[in-house]
């Protein structure tokens, strides 16, 4: 059985159809936000903890943080030299 917005005589609920109208905007809306929300939290949450790690590893081993930049460095240029 499906339900209309023609009221009896054939006429528009536009009351009705505003309402809907607005449901479902605050649905999308609402939708987006926690969408953004998540995609916030899961993208920029793992990099900031990965950060503090590393900079608490290069803070209690500096020699060894020390090594792995000078190691990545001399890597890239090598394969950045023309």
């Amino acid at each position: 059985m499906t339900r209309s917005h023609e009221s009896r005589d054939g006429m528009v609920d536009h009351d009705a159809m505003r309402s809907a109208r607005e449901q479902l905007s605050h649905a999308a809306y609402s939708a987006k936000n926690t969408a953004l929300e998540y995609g916030n939290h899961f993208v920029a949450e793992p990099a900031k903890d990965l950060v503090g790690l590393l900079q608490d590893y290069a803070k209690s081993r500096p020699d060894v943080a020390a090594a792995w930049c000078f190691g990545i460095g001399l890597y890239i240029g090598w394969k950045l030299r023309p």
